[in-house]
């Protein structure tokens, strides 16, 4: 596959966006106050820890991530391509390292929040004996999950607002990195496997596939959490939950149709152009503590 052809394919204003930008590994600790982890947010043990359960999948999903684009990464011939492919492996391997720490503290405090991690540990860990492309698709499924959760973060301060700061910073650095590499990984499939009906047939199933499993894992890990919490019953502090996740800040609601967008013959992440929010990233750099 001609990767000139590929991005032929591509809108010209995701062309222009994607030219742009070009990821950066940025090696930072963020000290996470482990008295704060169930209610960090806005003191919402329902909102905290929902966040936390989110938190579970990043390190070990980040390394199959890695692994699935890495598969590739010798039949990318375009320079700019092979520098954006190191430079997403370096950022994905900061997030899970920095993730790492973040769930030990929801660990000492949620001994079943391990147990999800063991359990996706080992269905990825077999996911790893599908053919290549397979598990490149989920990467960018996922990719695609990630990305527009982090411009809805992003893009609604609201979700952050009243948050512990060190914990706000760890999701809106996360966010800005997960934008910044976004179209990574899909421009690694574009360049292989192309825009043919097969490609497309496979890159959205992926996406069905990934989006059943995912979230028939997430609900039931993050209700075992607010279980042990002790907050199952606690009807006032799921409808703050409600009101901030669906209602009075419409978070999951507004993801609806940008996910939907993946099934478009001609998508490509930054047809989403919201380059503007790259423009936070040396301002929130500024507040952080690089690694010794």
């Amino acid at each position: 596959m001609n990767p000139s052809a590929t991005i032929s394919n591509i809108s010209g204003l995701a062309r222009k966006a994607q030219a742009a930008i070009l990821p950066t590994r940025r090696d930072i600790r963020f000290d996470l106050p482990a008295e704060h982890i169930a209610d960090w947010n806005k003191g919402s043990v329902h909102l905290s820890q929902f966040m936390n359960t989110l938190s579970i999948f990043f390190p070990v999903g980040e390394r199959f991530f890695i692994d699935a684009v890495r598969q590739y990464r010798d039949r990318i011939t375009d320079p700019e391509l092979q520098k954006a492919v190191t430079a997403f492996i370096g950022q994905e391997a900061m997030h899970g390292r920095e993730h790492e720490e973040y769930n030990e503290l929801l660990f000492a405090r949620v001994p079943e929040a391990a147990q999800v991690e063991r359990f996706v540990f080992a269905l990825l860990e077999n996911l790893k004996k599908l053919p290549p492309r397979m598990r490149l698709s989920a990467t960018i499924a996922l990719e695609h999950f990630t990305a527009i959760l982090a411009n809805e973060l992003l893009s609604e301060p609201r979700v952050l607002e009243d948050a512990e700061p060190r914990f706000a910073r760890l999701w809106r650095w996360h966010a800005l990195e997960e934008t910044e590499h976004k179209a990574v990984a899909f421009d690694v499939w574009d360049t292989v496997m192309g825009r043919g009906t097969g490609a497309y047939l496979e890159r959205t199933g992926g996406l069905v596939l990934a989006t059943v499993i995912f979230w028939s894992i997430a609900i039931p890990a993050y209700l075992a959490v607010i279980r042990r919490e002790g907050k199952l019953t606690d009807l006032k502090g799921w409808r703050f939950f409600f009101q901030h996740s669906f209602t009075k800040v419409p978070f999951f609601p507004r993801l609806l149709r940008p996910y939907l967008d993946y099934f478009r013959r001609d998508f490509h992440p930054w047809d989403h152009d919201n380059r503007q929010f790259l423009d936070e990233i040396d301002s929130t750099l500024g507040e952080l503590r690089p690694a010794a």
